[in-house]
């Protein structure tokens, strides 16, 4: 940050990224939330997003994606967690991004088929971010994707 308390436009991106994202880790953690409340949460992902846009990489691009992808499909709104599940996944393949990443984009598609109602389909997406999580090299990563992983919810998918 700046000496004198000011942003610079690139610092007050990344700020705003961050204190959006986590707003939005705040949200899916609170037990009872109100529709005001996930209606703050859907903002708050996407608004994570287009200020890390500005600043990040491709690596922010698909988080950013499944940030958006996992509130939808917590939501039980499959249309739009398809879709940012699809373009998740899709930078993580387009930019040779694997590791964490993949497996989190995997676990998007799972999810997403899932809460659409698409169970076959989105068995195929969880063995798949299951068999990518395992890979994971970095073992404190490995523990925070299976951690998220293995909650809910899954619409019925057989775990």
């Amino acid at each position: 940050m700046a000496e004198d308390n000011k942003f610079t436009s690139p610092e007050a991106h990344k700020f705003l990224g961050i204190e959006f994202n986590m707003k939005v880790w705040d949200l899916l953690g609170k037990a009872n939330r109100t529709d005001e409340e996930d209606q703050a949460m859907i903002h708050a992902a996407h608004a994570s997003h287009c200020h890390w846009s500005y600043v990040g990489t491709s690596v922010h691009t698909t988080r950013g994606e499944w940030l958006i992808s996992h509130v939808y499909a917590v939501l039980g709104r499959a249309e739009p967690a398809l879709y940012h599940s699809k373009r998740c996944l899709q930078v993580c393949l387009d930019h040779h991004i694997a590791d964490f990443d993949l497996a989190y984009g995997y676990e998007s598609m799972a999810r997403a088929l899932a809460a659409d109602g698409n169970l076959p389909e989105a068995g195929r997406y969880y063995s798949l971010a299951k068999e990518a999580g395992e890979a994971i090299k970095d073992p404190d990563a490995k523990k925070f994707f299976v951690g998220d992983f293995g909650t809910g919810p899954w619409y019925g998918l057989e775990q």
